[in-house]
């Protein structure tokens, strides 16, 4: 069993951390909220110092940060995972960020000696609490294979899908095809609603069908039900569709739809909805119909 640096201790990173307990490895873990990281100590991980102080205490470290800011100050700051790490160790990045930032942040590893793969997740908090994330891996086969074990304490399918950066470009294609389909979902449940129809029952005859996927099992019934308690928050996913609008403008590609669905979460966020479940972009459609996907005689 590796000894494990953890740095990043929210939604997703603390159950990740706890399933990295629960296979067996010894965890160092470390966060700026007090808060969660004597949470993360109460699970049974040891107490980091500092991002330093991990970087020097584990052979692997595995960082879980909003953006591509946090990451490069945490690994490239004055006090950063960099800093203590040793030649030979290796970092995993699982954050959602910029495949730029990526390459960056590898070219500064190997300047230190150290291995890097970029591996972002995608499954939301379900998923990250019973260890069935999917795990996307950019980086060199060899330095895969090393890390492929104690991924698979946290993902049920990880994939190395090219060299560094390709995890993020596989996340940002990932998230394209998400946020599509829950304006999709609004879409159609706020039309079946409008005519009278009970959406729980047309989510029932359709999810079968070939209109049936995750993205539908997953947030229909938090729709229909409206609980948009926050599994992955909206806020990050407008971040990851900046991204991929972003790779998309340098690689001269045109993302329609991705471009459209930016500009209904950016709506929502500007209405307070940032912190809310990324599900909740299905109600833009509902607030621009003046209705509310919701069952018969179901209460406001």
């Amino acid at each position: 069993m590796a000894t494990v640096g953890f740095v990043g201790l929210g939604i997703m990173g603390r159950p990740m951390l706890r399933n990295l307990l629960k296979a067996g490895h010894t965890v160092v873990a470390y966060g700026r909220n007090a808060a969660k990281l004597e949470a993360c100590v109460a699970d049974g991980a040891e107490r980091g110092a500092s991002n330093a102080d991990v970087g020097a205490r584990a052979a692997i470290v595995i960082t879980m940060l909003p953006d591509g800011p946090d990451v490069e100050e945490v690994v490239l700051g004055a006090e950063g995972i960099l800093s203590g790490a040793k030649s030979g160790s290796l970092l995993i990045d699982m954050s959602s960020i910029s495949p730029l930032v990526s390459k960056k942040i590898a070219a500064a590893c190997a300047g230190r000696g150290v291995d890097f793969l970029d591996a972002p997740v995608s499954g939301g908090e379900p998923r990250a609490i019973d260890g069935t994330l999917a795990i996307m891996v950019g980086g060199k086969e060899e330095v895969f294979r090393k890390a492929e074990p104690v991924l698979k304490c946290m993902g049920s399918s990880v994939t190395l899908t090219g060299p560094v950066g390709a995890g993020n470009t596989t996340k940002l294609a990932n998230q394209i095809m998400v946020a599509c389909n829950i304006a999709a979902m609004g879409e159609a449940l706020t039309l079946a609603t409008s005519c009278g129809l009970d959406p729980e029952v047309v989510f029932n005859a359709v999810k079968g069908g070939l209109a049936g996927s995750a993205v539908l099992n997953a947030k229909g019934p938090m729709l229909i039900a409206r609980n948009f308690k926050p599994g992955f928050r909206t806020l990050l996913h407008q971040k990851d569709l900046r991204n991929a609008l972003e790779a998309a403008g340098a690689s001269r590609v045109c993302l329609p739809l991705t471009a459209l669905v930016q500009q209904m979460i950016s709506s929502l966020i500007a209405d307070g909805k940032g912190d809310l479940d990324h599900s909740v972009i299905a109600t833009f459609v509902e607030a621009a119909s003046h209705v509310e996907v919701k069952r018969p005689g179901a209460g406001a």
